[in-house]
């Protein structure tokens, strides 16, 4: 196997035939694969082949899907690794609540092997960012350093996700510039992606919340979008 992409997958799911179905679809398109059919070993295996991407069941046998999510987000070492959910559920809450504990991406069984590779790319190339300003300074509290993807408030480090950051850089890229929701998705998912209307706010939500003071500076432009008021 000739594995162009070097990125190596974690594939989390009870069933052989899905595992095997993903595991077959990422090679082809050059990546490495682990799979599991349990978790009891995944956070350790994960800190000892350091993945590029989990795709990970909600509903597994062992153990919690969200839980699982959770523990990556918790972990020093694995807190920025990207997190795709599949799920057989279809309730939005379920989707918002994934994305809320910090899920990068979700794909609804039944899927399309090609959707879920496309994805994979999609959530992966998310990692890599290249910008001709490394660092956008806003009111002398608010860091952003492209280069090293981090975030600092008042010389606090603020731990992103990848997502998080992307969304962050675009509304400090323009002195409050008024993005739409569109402009916003498709500048974190293009065309690859199948959303629901709650995911950007979501994502702004989540952001907020982690940037604490600094927080108040992204405004909700009613009806439109969101920009950052320097």
């Amino acid at each position: 196997m000739n594995y162009k992409n070097q990125d190596l997958i974690f594939i989390v799911d009870d069933e052989e035939d899905i595992l095997e179905l993903i595991k077959i679809n990422l090679e082809k398109a050059g990546y490495k694969t682990k799979t599991f059919e349990q978790t009891s070993k995944l956070i350790d295996e994960a800190l000892k082949y350091c993945p590029s991407l989990f795709v990970l069941d909600l509903m597994l046998p062992d153990d919690d899907g969200f839980e699982i999510c959770k523990r990556i987000r918790n972990n020093d070492s694995l807190r920025d690794t990207p997190i795709i959910m599949l799920t057989a559920r279809s309730d939005v809450m379920d989707r918002i609540l994934g994305l809320e504990l910090g899920a990068d991406d979700y794909v609804i069984k039944p899927f399309s092997p090609r959707e879920l590779v496309a994805r994979v790319k999609a959530v992966l190339r998310r990692k890599i960012m290249i910008a001709k300003t490394n660092i956008i300074k806003i009111n002398d509290s608010l860091i952003i350093d492209l280069d090293k993807m981090s975030v600092t408030v008042k010389n606090k480090k603020i731990d992103l996700t990848g997502t998080e950051f992307k969304l962050l850089q675009l509304l400090a890229s323009r002195e409050s510039w008024v993005f739409s929701r569109d402009q916003l998705l498709n500048h974190l998912w293009g065309n690859e992606k199948i959303v629901i209307d709650r995911t950007i706010d979501v994502h702004i939500n989540h952001l907020r919340e982690k940037l604490g003071e600094a927080g108040k500076l992204i405004k909700n432009i009613r009806g439109i979008g969101y920009k950052l008021e320097i």
